[in-house]
């Protein structure tokens, strides 16, 4: 088998031209200026509640690098592009949830055409999806213990379930595993219980439904452990997603406010750490649970790698993929996928208006995870070099 060398820009890079090159240079260079972002992000925000147009100034720029398309039709060509170098995509509408009935039905609608589109495109192995696109927050907020809930509230629960229950029956129709993607902790319980009930219908022969872990959490591997248990003891199949985590400063900034415990970890090396012990724990449950390693960590790419290496497991097992977001770590993704590994990017959509809170995040992500911005700049860098010198 090849050896893994995530120091390869060749191989990274094999599917941009000359200009993709030059395009991410220039807006990881600007990403690289916290005052830019700083200023940038306040003026966005502002320019799109007064309703004035920006698709002009982020479609060329930040939408075509981070994202891939306004529809899914619009994203095909960005699916058939890296497949190219057999690296998979995972159709993301990146959507922010709204609480009215008609923009919850809305993404209702949207989210299974996307899981329809999904069964039907080899090039497609997963649907996703956000769990506050389908449920009102305040519910959520109580029903996962946060206050005392009345009539109102459980009905809202229920609808949120049932709604969840369409889009997982519709996967399990179309044989489609289908992701629920994590959120702040407050609102998490309730998710995870309605989750675990979809892996109880539907994960009895597979992995379907698969639910998502955000190792920042200092609870994560004990609920873990205990969801691998549940699972053996009334057996079904066990998706798991593997995220560090999106929320810890507002997470951090609500525990301090409202006097509970902080539900993060106290520092960086004990999310890494139990980041690898979820995947140690999950490779060692192999038969039964299903991994979704979705990290831009070098180490935690490696580690999973390793471990399969080590068990004699075959790298294009089914029940193992790894995963970056579109447009970033192209070193790990594409590194991975020509050493023999699944590897799927994670591809946003949505129209342009909709989808600056996900850009905004992007932006603000590379400028805040010490030596992101860094060392895409860097491998960028080092490739157009790579070029120059062959030519």
């Amino acid at each position: 088998m090849k050896e893994i060398n995530f120091e390869d820009t060749k191989t990274a890079f094999r599917i941009k031209s000359d200009r993709d090159l030059r395009r991410a240079y220039i807006l990881f260079k600007l990403i690289s200026y916290p005052i830019l972002v700083k200023i940038g992000n306040p003026v966005i925000k502002v320019l799109s509640v007064l309703r004035i147009p920006i698709g002009w100034i982020v479609k060329p720029t930040a939408f075509k690098h981070f994202v891939g398309g306004e529809t899914l039709e619009d994203c095909q060509p960005a699916v058939e592009k890296i497949k190219t170098a057999n690296v998979y995509s995972i159709l993301d509408y990146s959507v922010e949830g709204k609480e009215s009935e008609k923009a919850i039905n809305a993404a209702l609608e949207e989210t299974l055409r996307a899981v329809k589109n999904a069964g039907k495109n080899p090039e497609i192995p997963f649907a996703v999806f956000k769990p506050t696109a389908f449920g009102k927050h305040h519910a959520l907020e109580v029903l996962s213990g946060e206050g005392t809930s009345d009539a109102e509230t459980k009905e809202e629960g229920e609808k949120f379930r049932n709604r969840i229950d369409t889009l997982c029956k519709t996967a399990f129709a179309y044989d489609i595993p289908i992701m629920i993607d994590a959120e702040d902790t407050y609102i998490q319980h309730f998710i995870d219980k309605v989750v675990m009930e979809m892996m109880q219908l539907y994960n009895k022969e597979k992995c379907i439904v698969f639910n998502t872990y955000q190792m920042y959490r200092h609870d994560r591997i004990a609920i873990l452990e205990a969801d691998i248990k549940k699972a053996r003891e009334e057996k079904f199949f066990l998706g798991a997603k593997f995220v560090r985590g999106a929320y810890m400063e507002r997470e951090r900034l609500r525990a301090e406010k409202m006097g509970y415990e902080d539900p993060i970890q106290p520092d960086k090396e004990s999310t890494d750490k139990d980041y690898n012990l979820a995947l140690k724990i999950s490779m060692d449950n192999l038969d039964i649970v299903s991994i979704f390693n979705g990290t831009h960590n070098e180490y935690s790419s490696k580690y999973l790698a390793d471990l399969m290496i080590e068990q004699g497991i075959d790298p294009a097992d089914k029940r193992i993929w790894f995963s970056q977001l579109y447009g970033m770590s192209e070193h790990i993704s594409y590194n991975l996928s020509d050493a023999g590994f699944n590897v799927a990017k994670y591809v946003p959509y949505g129209p342009v208006h909709f989808v600056l809170p996900y850009l905004m995040r992007r932006v603000e992500e590379n400028t805040s995870v010490k030596g992101q911005t860094g060392r895409e700049l860097s491998l960028i860098k080092k490739e157009r070099q790579r070029r120059k010198h062959e030519h």
